[in-house]
């Protein structure tokens, strides 16, 4: 299972704070950097905006 972060992403920050392998990269919209991922979903659980969904 991946993840992905849509259009619904403000740039909050929260992500990369709960991610424990440092895979998302910033920007207008944050992304996720699948080579450095380990699935484990902190990141879609943590989100304020429900902006990280499974693929």
């Amino acid at each position: 299972m991946a993840f992905k972060v849509t259009d619904e992403c403000v740039a909050c920050e929260t992500c990369l704070d709960e991610c424990p392998e440092d895979a998302i990269e910033e920007g207008d919209i944050y992304s996720i950097d699948e080579d450095e991922c380990i699935e484990c979903g902190i990141c879609a659980d943590e989100c304020p905006t429900e902006a990280i969904i499974e693929e």
